[in-house]
């Protein structure tokens, strides 16, 4: 379980991943648990909302993508202190999203990266529904924690879904990013996607090394964004 936990001094303590919810990295009902609000005051809180990407199907907890991000964090240092919250749901469509996104939202984050669509894409599901989706999931976060700021993963489809629906698939995100007026993280698994040696035996998930780089693309738009809220940050 993964966190980065406040400390003393204003450094980072040694960073835990904490998952929001028991079996989570198998697709367990994340009804099962809610997020700690364990020192919601002192830490502020990067959620990671997501599919098996997220949740690290067929890694051990402490190498999905999430965990990778806050041991890097950890070891720039900073002001404010982090807690990374990994509530990746194996399986998860942008419907399936939808419906619980409420329940994750029960606590305040700063910070929410949301990755979401894939299993939309890879079952053929409509992109207009997905996209309904999305944008009710932005909804929800305008509505129950306007301040937190978002960032909203890119995925592709699949070749064997034809052009044309591979086309669409990838508008999706950057027009949803750019009239919502969040951050944009143009394709989650750029540079791991396709590339054998960086995935598992299905092709599709990441092994360790492919977590590193995933890693490496969500600080690429999130440590700037953490650098503008330290900034902003009021001086002790």
């Amino acid at each position: 379980m993964l966190a980065l936990a406040a400390c003393e001094g204003g450094s980072r303590a040694k960073p835990r991943v904490r998952g929001a919810a028991a079996g989570a990295r198998h697709g367990a009902d994340s009804t099962t648990a809610a997020p700690s609000s364990t020192n919601a005051k002192e830490q502020g809180v990067i959620l990671f909302v997501g599919t098996s990407l997220t949740a690290g199907l067929g890694l051990d907890p402490d190498q999905a993508f999430p965990a990778v991000v806050a041991r890097r964090l950890d070891s720039l240092g900073g002001k404010e202190n982090y807690e990374v919250v990994n509530a990746g749901v194996s399986g998860e469509t942008s419907a399936d999203l939808r419906r619980r996104v409420g329940w994750l939202l029960r606590r305040p984050a700063r910070v929410i990266v949301i990755e979401t669509g894939a299993n939309d894409g890879l079952r053929g599901l409509s992109v207009d529904s997905m996209r309904a989706n999305i944008q009710g999931i932005l909804d929800s976060v305008r509505t129950r924690q306007p301040a937190a700021r978002v960032i909203l993963a890119g995925m592709e489809a699949l070749p064997n879904m034809g052009p044309a629906y591979a086309v669409e698939f990838r508008r999706v995100v950057p027009e949803l990013a750019r009239r919502n007026g969040v951050t944009l993280l143009p394709f989650l698994l750029a540079g791991v996607a396709g590339v054998d040696t960086l995935n598992q035996a299905d092709g599709i998930h990441p092994n360790p090394r492919g977590a590193e780089i995933v890693a490496a693309n969500v600080l690429r738009v999130l440590r700037p964004l953490l650098d503008s809220l330290d900034r902003a940050a009021p001086k002790p």
